[in-house]
């Protein structure tokens, strides 16, 4: 596996290139052009310019995070080939510029939904968090505003001001969508847009709803084993795949995450892993990555992707604000760095054993 960190560029995230290529074992990044919006063709000489800056700071860029999905392509509107077609003229300029790994998401508004980006734990850090009750408490407009006061001044992904703009707009978009329409919609989106993946060894890897149920009524899909396995059997070609995040399946304890992982050998491309800390099932904090800090095992996930033989980028998931800190809530440089340094050591742990047995 590759281990790596997500950065958002050098225009909007805190974190530097070179703090990046000081943490051990941290070879690449996953990255996006974070500028542009959802259905714009991606300019070549901007992919370049994305990839060679990472180069030049001694790091891979190992994929794309993301290149988001327009919503006419996600409710089936009559002008989503439009949409498609940039897509797939994006996925061609990443082909051509040697990038083979793209995450994105067929979540309806709300590309993931917390109701606290600063809770306060005991120990005096900061973390995303979620109940259940809070969002209830909600209508959808109030969403943004609630979260804004907590982004400290950082424009978070998924919650643009300009898109939270027209949150009305948008829930009438999907009226009509149930879970059988959004999967009709995704399996048309992937039919479309795999040759190009063929042609370029592009592996697509959807990342999974978060939380994993409905939020205010929309339909969420990529939420369970047998969701994704239906997802990668209706369009049954190697680069539809996977990303797996532990922190977002892993909301819904009914998951069993190392078994989920093992039942996608072959169609996990990529990982998130973090870990939970549950104080009811709907009630849930990022904890720090260490199992014993939160409620997974986080040497059983890892074995699980060492089981499959998983050899894509792997990275640390959302980490605390720590020592004082001040970035973009769930991407600030220490404790993800801590994350990495566990998950190399874990894997380590896990390789040495394997070779020694």
């Amino acid at each position: 596996m590759q281990m790596t960190l997500r950065w958002y560029g050098s225009k909007y995230d805190t974190v530097t290139l070179q703090q990046i290529r000081q943490i051990p074992g941290v070879t690449g990044v996953i990255s996006t052009l974070y500028g542009t919006a959802p259905g714009e063709v991606w300019e070549t000489e901007d992919i370049l310019a994305l990839k060679k800056e990472i180069e030049n700071a001694g790091l891979i860029l190992a994929g794309i995070e993301s290149v988001n999905v327009h919503d006419a392509i996600k409710a089936g509107t009559p002008d989503r080939d439009k949409y498609i077609d940039n897509y797939i003229t994006t996925l061609e300029r990443l082909g051509q510029a040697d990038i083979h790994l793209v995450c994105y998401n067929f979540m309806p508004v709300f590309d993931w939904t917390r109701t606290e980006l600063a809770r306060v734990r005991p120990d005096g850090s900061t973390v995303l968090a979620y109940t259940q009750e809070a969002v209830d408490a909600l209508r959808p407009e109030e969403m943004f505003s609630s979260i804004e006061k907590d982004a400290g001044g950082t424009v978070l992904p998924g919650w643009e001001p300009e898109r939270m703009g027209h949150i009305k707009e948008l829930f009438a978009l999907y009226r009509d969508v149930d879970d059988e329409k959004l999967f009709a919609n995704l399996k048309y989106f992937l039919e479309r847009i795999m040759p190009v993946c063929d042609k370029y060894d592009i592996n697509m890897a959807i990342h999974p709803d978060d939380p994993a149920w409905s939020v205010f009524g929309l339909p969420r899909i990529i939420i369970n084993k047998a969701n994704i396995l239906r997802m990668t059997k209706m369009v049954d070609n190697p680069h539809n795949g996977v990303t797996f995040c532990s922190g977002s399946y892993g909301t819904n304890l009914e998951n069993d995450l190392p078994d989920m992982i093992r039942s996608l050998k072959g169609r996990l491309h990529f990982a998130h892993v973090r870990n939970l800390k549950f104080n009811s099932p709907t009630d849930f904090e990022e904890s720090a990555h260490l199992s014993s800090d939160g409620t997974f095992d986080m040497y059983d996930i890892m074995l699980a992707l060492y089981d499959i033989g998983f050899d894509g980028p792997i990275r640390p998931d959302h980490g605390r604000m720590i020592w004082g800190e001040q970035a973009m809530p769930g991407y600030g440089l220490y404790d993800r760095a801590l994350g990495a340094t566990y998950l190399n050591g874990l894997w380590e742990a896990i390789e040495k054993q394997h070779s020694r047995a």
